[in-house]
């Protein structure tokens, strides 16, 4: 008679996105594995509340990078993925928006699989989609036929060359961590002759204490400053920002007479 070994169960990494802030935004797919995690590795900008959705025996290691602050140097999280592999079969990391997304998700992923573990991912909805919630479509026809998506702080701390490229197009343009290059990203519009270009900021995207603000690219500095706008936040610059606000003039000016909308618009929401 033959014994048949136990089955080995090998470890699996998931990549799993957090969103943009809300719980609520969270995939299904998410959500059951957060259930199964023995051990949950999670960002600065991964909402706290998810981690609720774990076991309470699951442990739950803090690895985040506060902006421009104090921030577990990647090597770090690597080799936590590395040392909880030996342990546990269920290992979570739990970032911020989408991991794949100026996440540098994918770079867990390539260490990990060097590593032989094995790993799946789990795209969350993206910072950059906190727009509609703003009544901000990121395309629209017509007007913007496509998207780039750029860094405000590359590995050289510098804001990335391709908006240089981007500012010659009528694309919609979204800058993530570009706060600190305010300055810089108004200049080069307005070097361009473009500072009159409809943007916008959001802060904390999707959550209570979300802000936003709208103004011309040229003014985007000294409006966030006026209105205290800072990290983490998004900027969107083009045309797109200000259709929502237009719609609302043409139909205030088509109402039938004794009509009246509510049109008035404050730089900060």
């Amino acid at each position: 008679m033959s014994i048949k070994s136990p089955k080995q169960t090998k470890t699996t990494l998931y990549i799993i996105g957090a969103g943009p802030g809300d719980p609520d935004l969270l995939t299904i797919k998410a959500h059951k594995i957060l259930q199964t995690a023995e051990v949950i590795l999670f960002d600065h900008l991964a909402n706290k509340d998810l981690l609720n959705i774990a076991d309470k025996k699951c442990k739950k290691i803090y690895v985040g990078k506060k902006p421009y602050g104090d921030y577990v140097p990647q090597e770090d999280i690597h080799a936590l993925i590395k040392y909880y592999s030996g342990q546990f079969t269920h290992i979570v990391r739990l970032k911020g928006g989408d991991p794949y997304i100026f996440g540098r998700g994918f770079e867990e992923l390539l260490y990990a699989e060097q590593n032989g573990i094995a790993v799946q991912y789990v795209p969350g909805i993206s910072s950059m989609q906190c727009s509609g919630f703003q009544h901000i479509p990121l395309t629209y026809r017509g007007i913007s036929e496509g998207i780039w998506m750029l860094t405000g702080t590359n590995k050289n701390r510098k804001l990335s060359l391709d908006l240089q490229l981007a500012i010659q197009s009528s694309a919609t343009v979204i800058i993530y961590m570009g706060m600190k290059k305010l300055d810089e990203i108004a200049q080069t519009y307005i070097v361009h002759g473009k500072g009159d270009i409809p943007s916008a900021i959001i802060q904390h995207g999707t959550l209570p204490q979300q802000k936003q603000i709208h103004c011309k690219v040229a003014e985007l500095p000294s409006t966030a400053n006026q209105h205290n706008i800072n990290h983490p936040a998004i900027i969107i610059i083009g045309e797109v920002v200000g259709i929502y606000q237009a719609a609302k003039i043409v139909k205030a000016n088509t109402l039938p007479r004794g009509v009246h909308a509510d049109c008035s618009q404050g730089q900060e929401r």
